[in-house]
């Protein structure tokens, strides 16, 4: 083939999204991607006849004005604007989720109130701490509220205990991190864009399908089923091997892949070794599908499991994320999510194993017994960046090996090993665009500055 201008690895929302503004820019893209369909993470398939994602995905009303004006008008009504609508399990009471001022007062334990209450005033006292995990939740919200939700809940999510985990990981997780501000969002959350959210009738994977399809039109050369082996990185080229054995050469390489993934394709030169990839560590995750007999579980669309006697931490209803009129009336798909290690005694479970346990959690829960007649089992590998201490120094280490070759730029949830929202993937995406200009160059002072905004991204959950 012709050359390129830029080979992007990865079809998920950050890669098609760049991929897409280049194009329409006149610049050659070709993109990567190793699955037969696009969307990453964020794609969509079909259990039971029902489409469903990889779990549960949102597009959050605070994504860009420019970038929602592209999606409406490829989605058009199909893009819904839908009302949040979950519940937490707590002390072992059903609480709403986004919280609701008077929910929380009726629902819980009036004990528990005034205990997470005290906890509250007193870290209030306190000099606050950011470096662990615990620290940022003990000295910000108080002991009770790390106890009872945010410790059990991380201990599932990130497999560690909250003093092994980096403080920067609960800066990213926790918005609201005083007490002042989570009753400010609680209060503020009744009528707020948090209690609301964007999603595709026909799956959370529409939004890669239009943008894929967008970039097609274009002139995006989409290539699935290919990955690539190798990059040879050179001053003004970069030539990548695939695994069909071709050789592309190309004027740069966008990644959204892992970052320990791509540094092991770079082609290494005797004097310059990569850096230690051992600490790049991700947690894994099985997505259990439960195909139930009725047309709805529960009229819920997620909830959310911190207790550690319960091995899921979240279980969504797609049929409830939506309106869909070709959704089956008489099944429902159920989607359970149970982090976990992929070396680990969960992780080789069987399918119907898996099943079984997750319909007795549910019945622990005090759930129905959604007597699957079908179960269906995903497995992801790379689902939760895992933010051990001392994380940033070799994540810094990384990102700067990486920088030093100019024709090569990761970006993205993968990429910049982030757990990122989508709206922000899309976000790092028109921003990297932005940063080429038009003889097709990086300029890499923008491209850092830029980058840096990325660190304050927040998730949403």
């Amino acid at each position: 083939m012709t050359r390129a201008d830029f080979v992007i690895l990865g079809a998920g929302p950050a890669g098609l999204g760049a991929a897409l503004r280049l194009a329409t820019r006149n610049f050659r893209v070709v993109i990567l991607e190793k699955q037969y369909r696009v969307g990453g993470l964020a794609a969509s398939f079909e259990v039971a006849g029902q489409r469903v994602d990889f779990g549960s995905h949102r597009l959050h009303p605070s994504t860009s004005p420019e970038i929602m004006d592209l999606l409406r008008a490829r989605l058009g009504d199909e893009l819904q604007h839908r009302t949040r609508r979950g519940r937490i399990r707590l002390e072992d009471r059903w609480i709403a989720f986004p919280p609701d001022p008077a929910d929380l007062v009726r629902s819980l334990p009036w004990s528990f109130l005034l205990r997470a209450g005290a906890g509250a005033a007193l870290a209030a006292l306190r000099p606050r701490k950011r470096s662990t995990y615990a620290d940022f939740v003990t000295t910000g919200l108080g002991r009770v509220m790390g106890e009872s939700f945010y410790f059990p809940y991380a201990r599932k999510i990130w497999g560690l205990e909250p003093q092994q985990i980096s403080g920067e990981q609960a800066r990213r997780r926790i918005s609201a991190d005083t007490p002042w501000r989570l009753v400010r969002r609680i209060a503020t959350r009744q009528h707020g864009s948090t209690r609301s959210f964007y999603y595709p009738a026909g799956g959370f994977g529409r939004i890669a399908e239009v943008l894929a399809e967008a970039g097609v039109e274009a002139g995006v050369e989409l290539r699935l089923a290919a990955q690539a082996t190798s990059l040879d990185i050179g001053d003004s080229s970069v030539t990548v091997t695939t695994s069909t054995g071709e050789r592309i050469p190309a004027g740069h390489v966008w990644s959204t892949i892992p970052l320990n993934h791509l540094a092991k394709l770079v082609v290494e030169t005797p004097d310059d070794p990569a850096p230690r990839l051992d600490q790049i560590r991700y947690r894994a995750m099985l997505l259990v599908y439960l195909v139930a007999p009725v047309a709805r579980y529960t009229p819920f669309d997620a909830h959310y499991f911190p207790s550690r006697d319960i091995s899921l931490t979240r279980l969504s209803e797609p049929k409830n994320y939506r309106d869909g009129s070709a959704d089956p009336a008489d099944r429902t798909v159920l989607c359970a999510e149970i982090p976990c290690s992929p070396t680990g005694r969960l992780w080789a479970k069987s399918d119907q194993e898996l099943g079984a346990l997750v319909t007795d959690a549910l019945e622990r829960c005090g759930l129905p017994n959604p007597r699957p007649i079908e179960v269906v089992v995903r497995r992801l590998r790379h689902a939760y960046p895992i933010y051990r201490l001392g994380h940033g120094q070799v994540l810094d280490s990384l990102i700067d090996w990486i920088d030093c070759r100019k024709r090569l730029l990761t970006f993205g949830r993968q990429g910049l090993f982030a757990h990122d929202n989508t709206h922000h993937a899309l976000a790092m995406a028109w921003a990297a665009a932005e940063a080429v200009d038009s003889g097709g160059e990086v300029d890499a002072r923008k491209w850092a500055a830029t980058r840096r905004t990325f660190e304050n991204h927040i998730v949403e959950d």
